[in-house]
């Protein structure tokens, strides 16, 4: 079964839960027109399956439809757009 990332503008913040307990999370804040990735955070019981690799690229993915640029505070995410080229048009340096 895929796992399905939800967006929740009003908390900035993108979510997979899988079952019971807390869900992993991927935190921003906005900057103008842009959305500063903050934090990715995957408890524990989640480790180990790809789950940040999931929340960044959906979370990337759903910038790109908004038309937002992203910086990447959050080291995994910016780690994540090295490896994937495909989102390096998403990006937008720090002032």
């Amino acid at each position: 079964m895929a796992k399905k990332v939800i967006h929740y503008p009003g908390k900035q913040r993108f979510e997979l839960k899988d079952g019971p307990g807390e869900p992993a999370l991927l935190t921003y804040h906005t900057r103008g027109e842009a959305i500063v990735m903050e934090y990715t955070y995957v408890p524990p019981a989640m480790r180990g399956q790809g789950i940040a690799a999931i929340l960044a690229h959906d979370a990337l993915l759903e910038a790109r439809r908004l038309g937002w640029k992203v910086i990447p505070d959050c080291s995994y995410v910016e780690t994540y757009i090295q490896r994937n080229g495909e989102f390096s048009d998403l990006l937008r340096r720090s002032d």
